[in-house]
């Protein structure tokens, strides 16, 4: 039986299942439900354990990241994060900070572009200094381990790899767990940009590969693993 002639009723209970998972429905999942089916499993799977599952995060320092990438994507229907924080133990102090380390993570172009154009005049000022500095004070509500996965996810919602550098740098000095900052930036898959997420892991494998980062021999592996730079590698295109 072809989509077209499946009924309301078995529309309506594949939404069902989509709803009592989530709790909440949204167009695309009607959209997809009626039309393209296949493509609904797949994206629920996808999200599933993009959001869902339990990964290395705590639910409420999960939430907490969402809340900065939510804010930094303009993601106005997505408002079951501010529930789900609350329910994890997030205060109203735990918002502001989350929606202060978004703010500064947004600002960091201003830093990123002293950086790239204005270094030689502003020197000995440090732009990448400067900017980490601000990180340990706009959201003291936060701990920084929070303020670093929550800018590294900003950053790439923003595609801002020069402070996404710095936010890694960073993370590594202060102790976050590499395996958390794995998981804050694939949070910025879907409202952010998959192609933005492909990039950052390329920039964090480069990063390695240039001995900036102190990687653990789990994450070296990854980033000396061959092979990794798409079609034109494969094709031996420069």
């Amino acid at each position: 039986m072809s989509t077209a002639d499946e009924t309301t009723e078995a529309l309506e209970a594949r939404l069902a299942e989509v709803r009592a998972k989530r709790g909440y429905l949204l167009a695309h999942h009607g959209l997809m439900a009626l039309a393209f089916p296949k493509l609904l499993a797949g994206y629920d799977a996808a999200y599933t354990a993009l959001a869902l599952d339990d990964r290395v995060l705590s639910h409420h320092d999960r939430e907490f990241v969402w809340l900065a990438v939510l804010a930094a994507t303009d993601e106005r229907v997505a408002t079951h994060h501010i529930e789900k924080f609350r329910a994890a133990g997030g205060t109203d102090a735990g918002i502001g900070a989350a929606f202060a380390a978004a703010a500064l993570a947004m600002g960091a172009a201003a830093f990123d572009f002293a950086a790239r154009d204005w270094a030689r005049q502003l020197a000995p000022f440090d732009p990448r200094a400067a900017y980490l500095d601000a990180l340990r004070r706009v959201a003291p509500d936060a701990p920084i381990r929070l303020v670093h996965l929550a800018g590294l996810a900003v950053q790439v919602c923003r595609a801002r790899w020069r402070p996404f550098g710095w936010h890694l740098e960073a993370a590594y000095a202060d102790g976050v767990p590499e395996d958390e900052m794995a998981e804050a930036i694939s949070l910025a898959m879907f409202p952010g940009s998959v192609p933005y997420f492909v990039e950052a892991c390329a920039e964090w494998r480069r990063l390695i590969l240039d001995g900036a980062l102190p990687a653990s021999p789990r994450y070296q592996s990854w980033a000396r693993l061959t092979g990794q730079g798409g079609h034109d590698e494969a094709r031996g295109a420069r």
